[in-house]
């Protein structure tokens, strides 16, 4: 999980999902008050973790001919990407 660049204090789960809903918001720490914003490689390994996965099930690897259960299957894939990436985004302190 990501830490403050400054304290070292490390940024909880629900704080990096807040700021993927709000179009990667920056990120304040809550022990220096130190504000953190989300990298480029940040930004690209949130996508390949969340809407390529599902976009690849979806077009080419849909094994189900039943809509409802691929569309299901398609939508944990996405689920799961999205749980996973706060532990592989990175983020900077803006000076």
């Amino acid at each position: 999980m990501q830490k403050c660049d400054k304290c070292q204090t490390p940024f909880s789960w629900k704080k990096i999902m807040k700021s993927f809903i709000w179009t990667y918001k920056p990120i304040h720490c809550t022990n220096c008050g130190t504000e953190h914003e989300i990298t480029i490689r940040g930004r690209f390994s949130f996508t390949l973790c969340t809407i390529l996965p599902a976009i690849l099930f979806f077009n080419f690897l849909s094994p189900f001919e039943n809509f409802v259960l691929t569309f299901v299957i398609g939508m944990l894939i996405l689920l799961v990407g999205t749980l996973l990436t706060p532990f592989l985004v990175t983020y900077k302190s803006v000076r």
